[in-house]
């Protein structure tokens, strides 16, 4: 009987983390850090005047004007949506698949969540017609959907949704009532940022999204958890930031001092941040396009990946080969492809997907080298995929992807 619930791995108790970048901490935001250490006050509940007055600098350099008073910030993005989700009430609706930590603290606060297809086009964000069909289906059922949670720059995909598609689905939320928090986390890592345009459903619809930015997407290390919320500027976008503050306040959700002066530090984004940044993201970019091109030719599909530190894989065409090797769902595949691998490959089923779908993430960080000066040499390269480290890392993943799809050709029809 095909496996429902896999053993010691529940929706709360286990979620793959976000894809790290692997690099070393800069200097000068350990320097940073370092000096804020002395700090003996603590940071306010959302944020300090000077934390929310860097993150209105940040959202106005995007097209975002934003007000100190609309701006709340929190020791990581998880808890901004847990407190949004406590705050908003009724039933969630999120991307299938979606990002790891959305759907665990909302079956906490006792909220049921659904899912609604993607497009073939990007993940990220639901299909309109169906985010439409989904909505219709939940109040005939007695469902009060409230809350579509969605991401232009996407984990677990590593897409970002085309402006045109995002309009469509902002419309058809907003003609339903809903109102959307688009997790921004992602959007400084594109890889080719020349070439790929990513809008904020905030600029298509100011009074009805609440943005969020976990500052571990691009621009702080995931030890150092900050993250910062801008609220719509209306009546009751107010309301909300004062419900969000209040269930803030009741878990002592504080940003450490510290991390505070850092996080308001690389939200300025001073010369050596934004070069640091970019860098990182062309890193991560060629390292993620090489490792596209090797499961791809390993019979394996993947969207090209756009942005990030990782890309979306579907083994369903090599699903013979792997059933010869007793891989029969997302569990299964992520416990053998992590052993074959050396690294960690978390099946679709932790992002919202079914777990009979074969399908994994897999991250770039872990194909810079398992040392620090190796993972500081990509960086400095050139040529990082010349580097013996990483074409050690790129060949383990082909011949692992290779060796399934010669199996495949060779598997018998059933």
């Amino acid at each position: 009987m095909p496996r429902t619930d896999p053993e010691g791995h529940g929706p709360v108790r286990y979620g793959p983390p976000l894809p790290a970048d692997g690099l070393p901490v800069p200097p000068e935001l350990s320097a940073v850090l370092a000096a804020a250490a002395s700090r003996a006050e603590g940071e306010p509940v959302g944020g300090g005047p000077a934390l929310r007055a860097a993150a209105c600098g940040y959202w106005e350099r995007r097209g975002l004007p934003t007000a100190p008073d609309r701006v709340v910030a929190a020791p990581g993005a998880p808890a901004l949506l847990l407190a949004l989700t406590a705050a908003l009430g009724g039933d969630v609706l999120a991307p299938r698949p979606c990002t790891a930590w959305w759907t665990p603290y909302a079956r906490l606060l006792g909220r049921p969540v659904y899912h609604v297809a993607t497009p073939v086009e990007c993940g990220g964000v639901p299909d309109p017609y169906a985010l439409l069909e989904t909505v219709r289906r939940v109040r005939a059922e007695g469902g009060d959907p409230r809350l579509l949670v969605l991401s232009v720059a996407d984990d677990p995909t590593a897409t970002v949704a085309p402006p045109e598609f995002l309009h469509e689905t902002v419309e058809a939320a907003a003609g339903e009532g809903l109102h959307l928090v688009s997790d921004e986390t992602w959007r400084d890592t594109l890889h080719d940022p020349q070439e790929t345009v990513l809008l904020s459903p905030a600029e298509m619809l100011p009074g009805k999204v609440t943005v969020v930015t976990d500052l571990a997407g691009g621009l702080l290390p995931p030890g150092w958890p900050a993250a910062v919320a801008r609220f719509p500027a209306s009546a009751a976008g107010d309301g909300l930031r004062a419900r969000v503050l209040d269930v803030l306040t009741a878990l002592d959700a504080c940003v450490a001092a510290p991390v505070a002066v850092a996080a308001g530090h690389v939200l300025g984004e001073p010369g050596p941040v934004t070069a640091r940044r970019s860098a990182a993201a062309r890193l991560h970019g060629r390292v993620a396009a090489a490792a596209h091109a090797a499961v791809v030719a390993g019979g394996a599909l993947a969207r090209p990946p756009r942005a990030g530190r990782h890309l979306y894989v579907d083994l369903g065409p090599l699903r013979a080969a792997l059933g010869a090797q007793g891989v029969s769902d997302a569990q299964e595949l992520e416990d053998f492809l992590t052993a074959r691998l050396g690294m960690p490959a978390p099946g679709g089923h932790r992002f919202g997907d079914d777990l009979q779908a074969l399908r994994v993430r897999l991250c770039t960080g872990p194909l810079l080298g398992a040392s620090e000066e190796e993972r500081a040499e990509c960086l400095r390269s050139p040529d990082p995929l010349e580097l013996p480290h990483v074409r050690r890392a790129l060949i383990q993943l082909r011949s692992v992807f290779d060796d399934l799809r010669d199996a495949q050709r060779w598997e018998p029809p059933r």
